[in-house]
């Protein structure tokens, strides 16, 4: 429990910190290069999910995260493995930092739009709660491969 709470507090820190820094720094339509064209920064706000789909669902998604964030507290309590509680502490980070955008960016409760600002070439416009889903889907695909359960036991014939 104390490794998913601490991942899951330094990720939601890290988060909303970027994101205060990318509106007081940044202006909406001028990319700043940081390193050559592989990445940039690219303030935007986004109403949407991934890639901006979604965009007329804002509520929709809203919902969906906090029952994922609260489905994660919930099962975090089974947690036996360093693997998953890293998984779990990515994931709700992740999941609540674009919560709070939502909830508490204009233009209105449950309607704010997500703070991107990383840009990579093909690709969406991104932010540190993106990355965190992502490495969490990640690890959770590699502690299923490796046989290891959610409470640390592996499953036999799994090496």
């Amino acid at each position: 429990m104390v490794v998913f709470g601490v991942v899951g507090l330094v990720v939601l820190g890290l988060d909303q910190l970027t994101k205060v820094l990318a509106l007081q720094h940044l202006t909406p339509g001028e990319p700043v290069n940081v390193i050559g064209s592989l990445l940039k920064f690219n303030l935007i706000r986004n109403p949407g999910a991934a890639f901006s789909l979604g965009s007329d669902f804002t509520p929709v998604i809203s919902a969906i995260q906090i029952i994922v964030a609260i489905g994660v507290v919930w099962l975090s309590r089974k947690l036996g493995s360093v693997g998953w509680a890293v998984a779990f502490g990515f994931l709700f980070g992740g999941a609540v930092g674009n919560i709070t955008d939502r909830i508490f960016r204009e233009p209105s409760p449950f309607h704010g739009h997500v703070v991107d600002f990383l840009q990579t070439p093909h690709w969406a416009i991104f932010n540190v709660a993106d990355m965190a889903v992502t490495s969490a889907a990640i690890l959770l695909v590699i502690q299923t491969l490796r046989g290891i359960k959610l409470d640390g036991t592996k499953d036999v014939g799994k090496k």
